[in-house]
């Protein structure tokens, strides 16, 4: 009865695993890293993102997919009203124990803010103040069972050639089980830097790189990522996406693949 007690508590970690990931919304699919860019006042953007990705460790092999849709709402020429809701599935193995489970995720709100802009320099300031509204089954590992928020800082510099974007953010996640207060730390750190290079009017390559803190307790290896892509701009209101996403250490998924649409109004 112990040994059993305790295979199943393993394999639980399958699930505040994917409890934990990260909800946050990104810009420009596939990118982690956002801009400063806004839609303007009264115009909106409909973004359908989806990833996959597959570990496989000493201990558990993990197969897991998100499709996101968030919906953008320019409230002025320089602030963004940001609502995504993610849909997640994951199947789980461990020590023989294997757990299948899909539903919706916690429900993002964000405001971004522009603050600053440097006429002439294509230089740019944004905040982007978020908001995650525990919708998602917790008990299911989709969600964190609790109200979490956090803030990122953006800096954009446009180019004749391209795009660079520095972002430094900071999560404080709420977690609805006890289980996942004592495994999971509730501080997340992120940095991250992107570039994007305009290959022709409507091609852009993009990259990304960045680390966030590790989040479980006593784990001081912090997941640390770099993505590869391309934009596709077929007209001025639809952009198609693709891109990969790669760990640069074992706290990363090895490969996860990377596609999106966004849609202008």
């Amino acid at each position: 009865m112990l040994n059993m007690t305790r295979t199943l508590v393993r394999a639980s970690l399958c699930t505040l695993f994917f409890a934990a990931l990260p909800l946050t919304l990104h810009a420009a699919h596939p990118l982690v890293s956002d801009d400063t860019g806004t839609q303007g006042r009264g115009n909106l953007q409909l973004e359908l993102t989806t990833e996959i990705s597959h570990d496989e460790g000493p201990e558990a092999e993990e197969t897991a997919g998100e499709a996101a849709a968030v919906l953008s709402w320019g409230a002025s020429d320089n602030i963004d009203v940001v609502v995504g809701m993610p849909f997640g599935w994951y199947d789980c193995s461990q020590e023989g124990i294997s757990r299948e489970e899909s539903g919706a995720g916690d429900l993002s709100l964000e405001l971004k803010w522009r603050v600053l802009d440097v006429e002439g320099r294509g230089l740019s300031v944004a905040l982007k103040p978020h908001l995650t509204v525990p919708t998602g089954d917790h008990d299911r590992g989709f969600g964190n069972g609790r109200v979490g928020g956090g803030t990122t800082l953006i800096i954009s510099k446009e180019g004749v050639l391209g795009q660079l974007h520095a972002n430094v953010g900071y999560s404080r996640n709420g977690y609805g089980s006890s289980e996942a207060r004592d495994a999971l730390r509730r501080d997340i750190w992120h940095a991250s830097f992107a570039a994007g290079i305009n290959v022709t009017p409507q091609l852009v390559a993009v990259g990304d790189i960045g680390v966030e803190t590790a989040e479980e307790q006593g784990d001081h290896e912090h997941p640390a990522f770099l993505i590869g892509g391309l934009i596709w701009s077929v007209s001025p209101d639809l952009d198609l996406d693709a891109g990969i996403r790669t760990g640069l250490n074992d706290a990363e998924s090895a490969t996860t693949w990377l596609a999106g649409l966004a849609m202008r109004f």
